[in-house]
């Protein structure tokens, strides 16, 4: 509720310096800062090969860096920083998030061993744990209910578009010049980012959530939210079809660049280009079109917030299938394109879902616990589990084995797809209304 009159909490906010910005420059700021935060988080797939190469890691090792490595704690301490954004300042929190991920990228190019970049790796997750629950609650804070799925799609736009130029510009660097440097660039530039990001974006002022009656009452602590979610089905249900997508999703990301190094003769920049390429068109796409469905059929039934994911989950396992098996790189470009596109569908209708499980106040720390399951579960263990899964098969498969790794990992989709249908019936009774 962002209402009317003047309460306790909204005087408090405005007297702190906090007030009104441009809904666009905010979420232009937002998504710029999530561009950055792809670009960290991606550039050490298309860096995978020159690393594996100088530091010795096995593909099991690389799959740590990857995923746990970063995953553990940035899904971990997602939940307290966003708590923390909740009850003090979102953007202070992911200015210097922005500053914290960014100088441990740098310090990836300084790595001598395994043990360094891992190291270094939990930094980036450290510092990205601050970033994006918090900017789903200044969306959620910016937009209103039935243009928030479009806002948080254009937001989720940093996916591919990060992706794209961490795969880009880390591929070239490191194919004409070296990888350490590629790191080293890409970090400090987002150090410099964050003064900007500060200057141009401010909280909106805090109101009282509207399930508690009085203005200016206390809000509601991490327990209370965190007990609401957890009766919630629907949380459950979707949280769980995310991490499943996820896994796959986080999995061909990660290795889909060494594949075709691998099994289709590529170079790293001719590897970075049809990467970036698949990222850019099919991401971008299918990420708008999620949005835009997402706002429309979720408007007439709620239960389409969860329903149209799934659709798209299922409608992408022939086609992954199709792309990965192909021997034709021409032909596995265009087959890759339609299932990465809807790989994308399901983030502005489930992150609008997830928004709406509980009231305004508490949107960072729900979207953390959120986060917390998909990323632990589905960026913790997907990129590890298709880099062990190809060890394992690589005494049958040999050279192939990461073909047929991520060939088999799609039985995830179906199962994401079978969570995304049970959470539509209990999405439209755990609904809160603005």
């Amino acid at each position: 509720m962002r209402g009317h009159g003047t309460s306790a909490q909204e005087s408090s906010g405005q007297s702190a310096g906090t007030g009104s910005a441009n809904p666009k420059v905010v979420l232009g700021m937002l998504l710029l800062v999530y561009i950055f935060n792809f670009v960290d988080r991606q550039i050490l797939a298309i860096l995978a090969a020159p690393i594996q190469a100088e530091l010795d890691l096995t593909d099991g090792q690389m799959g740590l860096l990857g995923g746990l490595a970063f995953a553990l704690l940035y899904s971990t301490l997602a939940v307290p920083l966003a708590a923390l954004a909740d009850r003090t300042s979102r953007s202070w929190v992911i200015t210097v998030s922005l500053m914290l991920w960014s100088g441990f990228t740098a310090l990836c190019g300084l790595a001598q061993g395994f043990w360094h970049i891992f190291l270094a790796r939990l930094g980036v997750g450290i510092g990205e744990a601050g970033g994006v629950a918090p900017s789903y609650a200044l969306i959620g804070d910016y937009f209103p209910s039935e243009k928030r799925a479009s806002a948080l799609s254009i937001y989720s736009l940093g996916i591919p578009l990060g992706s794209a130029a961490g795969v880009l510009a880390g591929g070239y660097i490191a194919a004409t010049v070296d990888w350490r440097l590629a790191f080293l660039a890409v970090g400090l530039v987002g150090v410099l980012i964050a003064p900007v990001f500060k200057l141009l974006v401010r909280d909106r002022p805090k109101f009282a959530p509207p399930r508690m009656p009085q203005a200016g009452a206390p809000v509601s602590g991490f327990r209370a939210t965190a007990s609401l979610l957890m009766r919630k089905r629907s949380f459950w249900f979707l949280a769980l079809g995310a991490a499943c997508s996820s896994m796959l999703g986080y999995g061909i990301a990660f290795w889909l660049p060494s594949l075709l190094q691998r099994s289709f003769g590529f170079d790293l920049i001719e590897a970075s280009r049809f990467f970036g390429a698949l990222l850019l068109i099919g991401g971008v796409a299918g990420v708008l079109v999620g949005g835009i469905l997402g706002d429309r059929l979720g408007s007439r039934n709620k239960a389409f917030y969860a329903y149209l994911p799934g659709i798209a989950f299922i409608l992408g396992v022939p086609m992954f299938a199709l792309g990965i098996t192909s021997k034709d790189a021409q032909l596995a470009f265009l087959l890759f394109l339609l299932p990465q596109a809807l790989a994308y569908v399901w983030l502005g209708p489930v992150l609008s879902a997830v928004q709406h499980l509980v009231p305004p106040l508490e949107r960072a720390t729900a979207s953390a616990l959120f986060l917390l399951v998909n990323n632990l579960i589905g960026l913790g263990g997907g990129i590890y589990a298709l880099g062990a899964l190809s060890e394992f098969l690589t005494p049958i498969y040999g050279d192939e084995a990461l073909r047929y790794s991520m060939l088999y990992s799609l039985v995830l989709y179906a199962l994401a797809a079978l969570l995304m249908a049970l959470a539509g019936p209990s999405l439209k009774r755990d609904w809160v209304a603005e």
